[in-house]
């Protein structure tokens, strides 16, 4: 097909099929002014100009096109009125992108091109959905998703991205990123209980709260079981499922922080979620048919003296790791591990990740401190379920609870 110009049939075909892509969304509403056919034209229009411009080395040719798009959409807008409140500016929004994907085809990017214009698609189609999200959010809900931005578009990209302080244990971007790692974790458990804690029930609110705070979910829902004594079987499956959401986030940070660290740290995590699993389903089996249990009450995530207040945890949890590290060796780094997993098993599992990556720990040492990290949580939080929901459901969850506990130490033991 060289020199007869249907070696460019193939871009010719991906700006059709993206074009028939969005107008068969459009088509399907009423309200819409263009269709099927207008959306494949204009596509095909931003190819044909993209391949004369380059041809006939004028660029401006591809303005002039979107010119002529604009111009259309103006007389279509005011020749066809919208049905009453609805503005129409969708479908205009849309021709454009439509045009601009069919130029860039022709320049070469076919496959971005097609991944906008089925995310373009996927935007049209859910309409509905994404109205009721926004008119469903809080002014707290629409705070905690502008916080994390300022922490993760704002803050991180302006620190600097070098060692500092003794042992050169302290990077202000690593410890930053921690900090939106763990936020955005976080921020999207806050978001899923929100949305689908009721409609999915308490399966789901116990993995999403294990998302936002595992500790915080066993605080809510031990006051819960021992203000609803019937929901018993409810609260004890929601805390033990919380729990074993940490194992699952602690495989996840290992992904990301240091792949290399994944094959003795997921045996390790395993020992301890498979006789969990095996627990908490006896539960969910004797889970009472039809109580239900309202969303946790958790508070903004991503609120900045909190996200501050990990991120001073994690600096000091890192340096003093790495201070107790030089002088008594692993025996230093076990012992913070201890300390620190009381309250939180993150910063110590990522300092310990950190350093790791700079060659200053062994993965093995990595891993026996995540381990004894999590076992000191668990003790934390049976306390914890024991002083506030009492000694009914403490003997509940201490199955589940142990069984996780007794598990991850027989990994360490054995392994």
């Amino acid at each position: 097909m060289d020199n007869t110009g249907l070696e460019h049939l193939p871009a010719f075909i991906t700006s059709l099929a993206i074009g028939l892509l969005i107008g068969m969304e459009r088509e399907r509403n009423p309200a819409a002014k263009a269709g099927l056919r207008t959306f494949a034209v204009v596509a095909l229009l931003g190819t044909l100009l993209g391949m004369l411009s380059t041809a006939m080395g004028e660029p401006w040719l591809v303005a002039a096109g979107l010119g002529l798009v604009g111009l259309l959409i103006v007389a279509a807008y005011f020749n066809a009125p919208t049905p009453e409140g609805d503005p129409g500016t969708t479908t205009e929004a849309a021709l454009i992108v439509c045009y601009c994907l069919g130029v860039a085809v022709w320049f070469g990017y076919g496959t971005l091109a097609i991944i906008i214009g089925v995310v373009t698609t996927v935007l049209l189609y859910f309409k509905p959905e994404l109205s009721g999200i926004s008119k469903g959010m809080k002014r707290s809900d629409l705070l905690s998703i502008l916080q994390f931005a300022v922490l993760s578009f704002v803050i991180l990209p302006i620190l600097p991205n070098r060692d500092f302080g003794p042992y050169n244990a302290l990077n202000p971007y690593h410890i930053w990123l921690m900090v939106v790692l763990i936020s955005g974790v976080s921020l999207a458990g806050y978001v899923a209980v929100r949305l689908f804690g009721q409609r999915w029930g308490t399966p789901l609110l116990g993995l999403f709260g294990g998302l936002v705070s595992s500790t915080a979910t066993t605080l809510v829902y031990a006051r819960h079981g021992k203000a609803n004594g019937e929901f018993m079987p409810l609260t004890v499956l929601v805390i033990l499922l919380a729990n074993l959401v940490l194992m699952v986030r602690l495989a996840v940070l290992g992904a990301i922080m240091a792949p290399e660290v994944l094959p003795r740290l997921l045996p390790m995590l395993g020992a301890g979620l498979l006789p969990g699993l095996v627990v908490t389903a006896y539960w969910w089996r004797k889970l009472a048919a039809g109580a239900e249990l309202p969303a946790p009450e958790i508070k903004n995530p991503t609120e900045i003296r909190a996200a501050l207040t990990f991120g001073a945890i994690y600096a000091v949890v890192l340096f003093m790791t790495a201070l107790l590290s030089d002088y008594f060796g692993s025996r230093g780094l076990y012992a913070v591990a201890l300390a620190s997993g009381l309250t939180d098993v993150d910063s110590i599992t990522l300092s310990s990740l950190r350093l790791l990556s700079q060659n200053k720990l062994l993965a093995q040492q990595v891993v026996t401190a995540a381990g004894l990290a999590v076992i000191a949580n668990i003790v934390f939080k049976m306390g914890l379920v024991l002083f506030v929901g009492g000694a009914g459901l403490a003997r509940r969850c201490a199955s589940g609870m142990l069984a996780v506990g007794v598990g991850i130490g027989l990994a360490l033991w054995l392994f």
